[in-house]
């Protein structure tokens, strides 16, 4: 598995920054779905905190994985792919790296906004963003609930995307983020190169 991203798909260092940031945004994203219901508790405490450590964890990977892309570069496209595809394909995924800034930062806001304490899984205190201020507490909760459902859809477009050249288009698109031989790549055209 390449380190750095060669010219036809992504290497080992962003293929595991991308699945970790993913498996990390479906955990942190549930927790924050599921915690407000709970009762006042102990327990409570705690899942906020979790989700506060997982969200403040996706905030410094988001930020490795935005400079190793800098660094790395990114594959050229499949061949075959139209420019507008491409276009897209480039819009989306700086979408996705400013969403995935953006939602921890404004999490962070919230929490200092409320006056709350933000530690990084009880090893450490961060410091506050902002000074406690109701206006701008509410504010930061309503933009981060916000920032979240816009990371859901653009994932989602994101996903579909990949399923659609996996599944109708039979390139290599969805196999290039894996580690090679984990996905098999339908009959293509044979202007596209094969990466099995």
């Amino acid at each position: 598995m390449s380190l750095r991203n060669p010219v036809d798909r992504w290497g080992g260092i962003s293929q595991s920054l991308h699945w970790l940031v993913v498996a990390l945004i479906l955990a942190t994203g549930l927790i924050g779905l599921l915690m407000d219901d709970m009762r006042a508790s102990p327990t409570k405490v705690q899942v906020y905190a979790l989700h506060k450590s997982l969200g403040l964890t996706i905030l410094a990977l988001a930020t490795l994985r935005l400079l190793w892309r800098l660094y790395a570069g990114a594959p050229q496209a499949v061949p075959g792919t139209p420019r507008w595809q491409g276009r897209v394909a480039s819009v989306t995924h700086w979408l996705l790296y400013a969403l995935l800034l953006a939602i921890p930062l404004s999490g962070w806001a919230f929490n200092s906004a409320a006056g709350y304490p933000l530690q990084w899984f009880g090893l450490f205190n961060l410091p506050a963003l902002v000074g406690r201020d109701a206006g701008l507490r509410v504010t930061a909760r309503d933009l981060h609930e916000a920032l979240f459902w816009g990371l859901v859809a653009v994932t989602l477009l994101h996903a579909a995307a990949a399923l659609y050249h996996h599944a109708v288009l039979r390139d290599a698109t969805l196999a290039r983020m894996l580690p090679r031989g984990w996905l098999r790549v339908g009959a293509r055209p044979s202007s596209a190169r094969s990466e099995d």
